[in-house]
């Protein structure tokens, strides 16, 4: 690829080129703004009391305190679910570039060579994924019996 042609293609235009990003984040200030100001403007002023502070929970009265222990369980499931969504979404883009047939330029010499190479590397990564579950499946990080 030559070089020179990227260069000669576009004029350096120095803060004009800048110009959409500073009007979309002027854009956003000023709607922030002007929505705390209506808010401040239309919003209601009246008398606090013990009524109107009190946490409404669906109307039931709130009893106990609202610091309570959990389990650690808890915590590591939420742990454990963003661990294994954010591996599944990996997933995605290898399935659209496997599907897309663009494997043009690529270090492999025929189309077999690329589709071998990348069906061998996401089979590795799911084998490592179902073996990271079936160890906290062993460590019975999922039974909820004991939470």
């Amino acid at each position: 690829m030559d070089l020179t042609l990227l260069a000669t293609v576009r004029p350096d235009n120095g803060p004009v080129d800048y110009l959409p990003v500073f009007l979309l984040l002027f854009l956003a200030a000023g709607l922030a703004f002007s929505q705390i100001l209506i808010s401040w403007l239309l919003g209601k002023r009246g008398a606090h009391g013990p009524v109107k502070d009190s946490a409404y929970e669906c109307g039931i009265e709130p009893t106990g305190e609202a610091h309570t222990r959990f389990s650690v369980k808890f915590y590591l499931v939420a742990v454990l679910f963003i661990l294994f969504d954010i591996e599944v979404v990996f997933l995605y883009p290898w399935a659209v570039y496997f599907g897309s047939g663009q494997a043009d330029g690529d270090i492999f010499q025929t189309r077999g060579q690329l589709v071998r190479f990348l069906f061998g590397e996401m089979s590795f990564f799911v084998v490592i994924l179902f073996l990271g579950w079936y160890w906290l499946v062993r460590k019975k990080a999922f039974d909820w019996e004991e939470a």
